[in-house]
């Protein structure tokens, strides 16, 4: 019987608190305050702070398993994952860490007993490597390891590694440091024996692999690419649970074990297909659904949902990778990856309870997600269908640029495009969509890349900085660091204080803006942000005086709208709780001067009646002016039995501040600024409730002035209404009477229309002239509308059978084209619509497009109409040869 994974997992935490380890939980996947990532990559990178120096770590040492996703940038497997045994999206990193305490010894010391002697892996299967140095960065051989690696195995398991594989960098500056490698050997024996393992260590081979990194973080990679030593020495380790699990299971296959196999079988009996673990398309399509959807699933319940933009669109390109596998390889036509949220969710309930938590709310986002995929790619399948005769005239070949669009545009990837080309016999200009791809991502590097120098330490500080802003509206600072920072031409520099009053942008509330003034400069601060636990003030010219003491003053009035939004917003949350029900949970939000914003989990439209009990809610509160009730510093586990309402997807610490605004309404955990008391908000008013996504709602709303302001809006605009119709003493029945009498109009300008339309169709059935072989009519007709011109074209269809019609308008001084082919001639595959319309809209400076049979297509000159219609004749003939 396999190892369960919980009780592996479970092991490596209980081993590390015997070596006096503090287990701390795993955080959150989306990454919230560092510009550098979208999700959580590493093990180490909730720990930052702790190596950067940002500040202390509460613990010196630490271990945990961390939920980590690896899709984008230089760490990119998704198109491995379900073709081998080792590679995922999302894994889940084992790590131990000493923040400045123990360092080489211990690390290797425990990693050897923890593997040989709890896990009882075979001696003789295990190889470590070693740092070989660099002297490019004038770095020796790390033989401290080596040696300490002797007192455990022999030299011939002890391999030296180049820096690609055995020197650890955070990125392309920060902390950095020699490691050693473990793997483990899991061939057979008649393998081993004809090649030995050490010659296969960090050769890609599927049985020979890594299961644990050591990394001795010793050194800082500045932006000139020089090394220097950090003030501390740390210790950064990660081991794979996915791998350790194929290696304590005695299996070939990460997705052989307990962590996936529960997945796969669900799959395999929902499909009626067996699992081989091989290489068959329904073998590679249930590996790619049990990892997606770990991956989807738990970034969902963290807090981001699928999107076009950034990590939204990481996660909606994983999610539409398993769709298309579970469509295309195991005939699922109908939604079906929500269904294994479930599974996965009871799996993980003991270690991740998150998901269980939110489990209704994550399938019905990704059930709605693939509903919305499905119709794309059916979209996709008939465009590639409408050009489909235009590849074969153009040598049975998709072009990149098509191919490129089908990618971006209907999310289908090259190989998917070459499987159904050489369905339809076709093929594909790869090298095209390749040149199509990079064009693209050199538009995107363009816009995004920003040169960055180093910070300069203008005053070293002996304690953190500190953030003075939930006391004061100014507070004397001094410099401590800068640094310059150039994008698209322009040139910002950003500034670190000793102390400050200036919030930095979190939780939705937007950072303060101010002024650093002294005797000789004033200098504007035009944004503040966190980078990971720095606050960073952005300004546009550094002073000239960066050794003077400042006052740190932030705009004061701009702050008290903020203030009065961010708490509106708790009142907001607490009445929608109240009022809709309490699964509403907060899944975004926006508080800045001139509005706020709440997203929240909700599956379908807040009634109008609903909306107005909120509101009328959140207005009592606001007249009871309920006084401010904040703690500082409370333990989270006292914070939690207080009832506050925690957010999915942040991360706490062991001491966290609860705002309270009446103990039996409105208790949150929140790092935000607030009124003193509700009355300070004035008056709250929604603006509007809309859908954001699936199982997602927002409303947007104002307060004080600005709540003045737009209900005086509102009322300037029903007197203006009153005004137009007449100051009418009954206003809703005027209206109805308005619209009936517009209905009545527009009706008889429909027929109108219609008659138009009969009266042209009879002249222009009389211009058909015979055109090798069938009815041919190309005219310049009057049409109100492109509707109007559709209309017509169908009309003659029906009328004059064998038709090639070729019609034009100018419709309010806009060009329309459209032409029509009878449906035999179109699927007899001589003449296309679509290659017609495109052709002929070169003379109105125009394109268009559409099915074989009929396409249309607008331009910008009507002068050239005549010529249009003039050169159809010449095409058509041409095309029937």
């Amino acid at each position: 019987m396999l190892p369960t994974a919980s009780h592996v997992r479970q092991q490596f935490l209980d081993f590390f608190a015997s070596k006096g380890h503090h287990i701390v939980p795993s955080a959150p996947l989306v990454v919230k305050d560092d510009p550098t990532l979208l999700f959580i990559n590493s093990g180490m990178a909730p720990f930052k702070d702790y190596f950067l120096g940002n500040k202390p770590a509460p613990h010196q040492r630490v271990a945990d398993t961390q939920k980590c996703l690896r899709v984008s940038g230089k760490h990119n497997d998704l198109e491995e994952v379900g073709y081998d045994t080792y590679h995922h999206t999302l894994f889940e990193m084992l790590g131990n860490w000493s923040f400045g305490d123990y360092f080489k010894t211990e690390a290797i010391a425990w990693a050897w007993e923890l593997l040989t002697e709890v896990y009882q892996l075979p001696k003789d299967r295990l190889y470590v490597t070693y740092f070989e140095g660099d002297a490019g960065d004038g770095l020796g051989a790390d033989t401290e390891t080596q040696q300490l690696w002797r007192q455990y195995t022999s030299d011939d398991r002890i391999l030296p590694g180049n820096k690609k594989d055995n020197f650890w960098e955070m990125g392309d500056t920060g902390p950095c440091g020699p490691c050693t490698e473990i793997h483990i050997d899991l061939r057979d024996e008649a393998e081993v024996a004809a090649t030995p393992g050490r010659e296969l260590v960090n050769a890609d081979h599927p049985q020979v692999v890594e299961i644990w990194n050591n990394v001795f973080m010793e050194f800082q990679r500045l932006a000139d690419k020089s090394l220097i030593k950090l003030p501390q020495q740390h210790v950064d380790t990660g081991m794979g649970f996915e791998r350790l699990m194929m290696a304590v299971s005695g299996v070939k296959s990460n997705y052989d074990t307990d962590v996936f196999q529960p997945l796969i079988r669900f799959i395999s009996e929902a499909a009626g297909v067996a699992y081989t673990g091989g290489m068959e398309k329904t073998d590679i399509a249930m590996r790619v659904l049990a990892d997606h959807v770990r991956a989807i699933a738990f970034t969902i319940a963290d807090g981001q949902l699928p999107s076009n933009v950034k990590a939204g669109y990481v996660i909606r390109r994983i999610l539409r990778r398993a769709v298309r596998y579970q469509f295309s390889s195991l005939g699922f036509k109908q939604p079906f990856l929500y269904t294994l949220v479930p599974v996965l969710a009871d799996q993980m309930r003991a270690i991740f309870p998150e998901l269980k938590q939110q489990q209704q709310f994550v399938q019905r986002v990704i059930e709605e997600e693939e509903i919305s995929f499905l119709k794309t790619l059916e979209n996709g399948l008939r465009r590639l269908e409408s050009l489909e005769e235009s590849f074969r005239q153009n040598g049975g070949r998709i072009d990149g640029k098509t191919a490129f669009e089908l990618s971006d545009t209907f999310g289908f990837p090259l190989d998917l495009t070459a499987l159904i080309a050489r369905e339809k016999g076709l093929s594909v200009d790869a090298e095209g969509f390749q040149q199509e791809l990079e064009q693209q991502k050199n538009r995107s590097r363009n816009a995004q890349e920003a040169e960055q120098s180093d910070w300069v330490t203008v005053h070293d500080a002996e304690e953190q900085p500190q953030f003075v802003g939930y006391d004061q509206e100014q507070a004397p600072a001094r410099i401590l660091r800068y640094r310059r920072t150039d994008r698209k031409g322009k040139t910002e520099y950003q500034v670190v204080l000793d102390q400050t009053p200036f919030y930095a942008e979190s939780g939705g509330q937007v950072g303060d803006t101010g002024y650093l003034e002294s005797d000789l400069s004033k200098v504007r601060v035009l944004d503040t942000k966190k980078e990971n636990d720095l606050i960073v003030h952005t300004v546009l010219d550094l002073p000239q005086d960066l050794d003077a003491e400042f006052t740190a003053r932030y705009d004061a009035a701009r702050k008290d709208q903020i203030r009065r939004n961010h708490t509106a917003t708790h009142l907001l949350q607490a009445a929608l709780r109240e009022v809709v029900g309490p699964h509403v949970q907060q899944k975004g939000s926006l508080v800045n001067e001139k509005l706020l914003r709440f997203d929240f989990s909700h599956f379908t439209k807040v009634t109008d009646d609903q909306l107005r009990q909120v509101e009328t809610l959140v207005n009592q509160k606001i007249r009871q002016q309920i006084p401010l009730d904040e703690r500082r510093n409370v333990p989270i586990d006292e914070a939690k039995s207080l009832g506050a309402t925690a957010l999915f997807g942040e991360k706490y610490g062991d001491f966290v501040r609860v705002i309270t605004f009446d103990p039996g309404f409105s208790v949150e955990l929140c790092g935000g600024t607030h009124v003193r008391t509700t009355g300070d908000i004035g008056f709250f008013k929604i603006t509007s409730e809309s859908a954001v996504g699936a199982g997602v709602r927002r409303i947007e709303a104002v307060t004080a002035e600005a709540a003045e302001a737009y209900v005086n809006q509102q009322l300037d605009l029903l007197q203006q209404v009153r005004e137009a119709l007449g100051n009418p003493q009954h206003l809703i029945p005027s209206i109805e009477k308005q619209s009936e009498e517009m209905a009545g109009l527009r009706k008889q300008i429909e027929q109108f229309a219609q008659q138009s339309i009969n009266q042209q169709k009879e002249q222009l059935a009389v211009q058909v002239k015979p055109l090798h072989g069938v009815n041919f009519l190309a005219a310049q007709v009057q049409a109100a509308s492109a509707d109007a011109l559709k209309k017509l074209a169908y009309d003659l269809r029906q009328t004059v059978p064998n038709l090639v019609a070729v019609l034009g308008a100018d419709i309010d001084g806009k060009p329309q084209l459209a032409v029509m082919l009878d449906d035999e001639l179109a699927k007899a595959g001589k003449l296309n619509a679509t290659t017609l319309v495109r052709e002929l809209a070169k003379e109105i400076q125009g394109g268009g497009g559409g099915q074989p049979f009929f396409a249309t297509a607008g331009g910008k000159n009507a002068a050239g109409l005549s010529a249009a219609i003039g050169r159809a004749e010449a095409l058509v003939g041409q095309g029937l040869g």
